[in-house]
């Protein structure tokens, strides 16, 4: 049943029919009541959209937490800096020239040829911070992990702490890139020691159909639309089911480029408790210097995906700023 759904939605000869997919615009607004101090690059709990899907429990989203400029923000952290060392991603092992592989965003904007251009652009599909995900064996290793980036940490705690996670500590992240007609086919996330834990999942960019099961292929799935700034959290029996990205396509709307439309800009109570770059959340309101980004996203999705590793207790890997 999983399997015929991907197909369904995946489809490029006919648009699919997406009557069944759940569109959280069209539902009552459910606002968090939380009210804690305010972050920057978030709007204050109070404006979240917050929902549960029944059939899936665990599974929670949240809407409207990003304002545009944090958008822009997260946006540009993963394609300007999270594919570089000591992270590890796809281009290790497609053989590319090294400068593409010490600092492929820098050698895409150097690149004159466009046709280059776009064979280095679409080459990133995903690039893993903190503790690396081994592809082939399944498992994470000692051997292989990184200092986990602190601004990541601290977004995911701010979360956790909202949601009454409390106990998580971000300990790995595998970013995707989707240029839009791409797809990422069902699995379940079962290498981390520490299952429990919640699964914290932000969307950037281009729109895309999210497929949710359970624990085996044989159920039939849930699809659920996911736009950018979107928050999904699997937790308790969602946490193991199959899930998966059937199609990525074109946002009706571009948040990221509604600067001066949100609470945060308009209010500037930002406070930055989350160890942000300054510097850069300050630059991604540069038109000029979002040039290159907004290029990207207009035909891609990023997604952020962040996990615990191990048990609480055992041995936590450093972060950096």
């Amino acid at each position: 049943m999983f399997k015929k759904a991907f197909k369904h939605y995946k489809k490029k000869t006919l648009v699919p029919d997406v009557q069944d997919v759940i569109d959280f615009d069209l539902f009552e607004e459910n606002k968090s009541s939380y009210s804690w101090y305010n972050v920057t690059g978030l709007h204050p709990e109070h404006m979240w959209r917050c929902y549960k899907v029944l059939n899936h429990p665990g599974l929670l989203v949240i809407r409207n937490s990003f304002t545009s400029q944090g958008q822009r923000y997260w946006i540009a952290r993963s394609l300007r800096d999270y594919p570089r060392a000591p992270s590890i991603s796809n281009l290790d092992a497609n053989n590319l020239e090294v400068p593409i592989l010490s600092d492929w965003w820098g050698e895409l904007q150097n690149c004159s040829d466009v046709n280059i251009a776009q064979r280095i652009k679409v080459a990133m599909r995903w690039t893993t911070l903190g503790y690396h995900h081994n592809w082939d064996t399944k498992v994470y290793s000692e051997a292989m992990h990184s200092a986990f980036p602190s601004d990541l940490s601290s977004l995911c705690q701010y979360f956790s702490l909202a949601l009454g996670f409390n106990k998580f500590t971000s300990q790995a992240a595998i970013i995707n890139y989707y240029p839009i007609g791409t797809t990422l086919s069902g699995h379940t996330d079962h290498s981390e020691l520490n299952r429990e834990a919640p699964l914290f999942s932000f969307s950037f960019g281009q729109s895309a159909i999210f497929l949710i099961g359970g624990v085996s292929l044989e159920e039939q799935p849930t699809a659920i639309y996911l736009c950018s700034g979107d928050v999904l959290i699997m937790s308790m029996e969602a946490r193991l089911c199959y899930h998966a990205v059937p199609r990525v396509m074109k946002a009706d709307e571009e948040p990221w480029n509604s600067l001066y439309n949100t609470y945060t800009e308009n209010n500037k109570e930002a406070v930055n408790t989350d160890l942000l770059d300054l510097v850069l959340y300050e630059q991604v309101k540069d038109e000029m210097f979002w040039i290159p980004f907004n290029r990207y996203i207009n035909d891609s999705r990023i997604n952020i995906n962040v996990r615990q590793v191990l048990p609480a207790g055992l041995l936590q890997i450093p972060l950096k700023y």
